[in-house]
């Protein structure tokens, strides 16, 4: 009896997990989502922003000579129940402005509620505490007001450490259209 349960359990966990796999067709490197869809080509938006979004991969412990390293998510949610957004760039600058990778090379769709995240690892320490995304977006809708914020975590014995930024708008551009 107890053996006939235990396989059943197995039955069940495994068929649950294949129904969770990604789309292999995808290639989006250090996203953690399941669907995203990529639009190859630029898509005509009538409201394009750019959101300098702060993260740090390591932080000051004690002294200066002292650093901390984090894991450091970046986290775009679509708060909007009707309007899809779109992201054109999302790119990750260290502490010296110089472009350390880009993540995506297509334009990817956002539809109302959706999310993504992508992952800086704490052992990745390219960024240093001065770190940051920039991501351009845009949308056709009026309700799109996207969340944009950087959250970081780490634990070392019994200390740990998180806290959250939030993304700033630092270039918004309006297609102005002829009546």
């Amino acid at each position: 009896m107890r053996n006939s349960i235990y396989i059943l359990f197995v039955f069940i966990f495994f068929t649950a997990c294949d129904g969770m796999k990604q789309n292999p067709n995808l290639n989006l490197e250090g996203k953690n989502v399941f669907e995203v869809n990529e639009i190859k080509g630029k898509v005509d938006l009538n409201y394009r922003d750019t959101v300098y979004v702060p993260i740090y991969s390591d932080i000051y412990s004690e002294t200066k000579a002292v650093k901390f390293n984090l894991t450091a998510t970046l986290s775009i949610r679509n708060t909007s129940l009707t309007d899809s957004i779109y992201l054109e760039n999302i790119d990750y600058y260290n502490s010296a402005g110089e472009k350390v990778r880009g993540y995506i090379e297509n334009t990817v769709l956002l539809k109302p509620m959706q999310s993504l995240e992508y992952v800086i690892e704490e052992d990745d320490n390219e960024g240093g505490t001065g770190a940051n995304f920039i991501v351009n977006w845009g949308t056709n809708g009026f309700q799109a007001k996207p969340i944009f914020q950087g959250i970081m975590i780490s634990t070392n014995g019994q200390q740990g450490i998180s806290f959250s930024t939030d993304g700033v708008s630092i270039k918004k551009q309006t297609r102005h259209t002829k009546k």
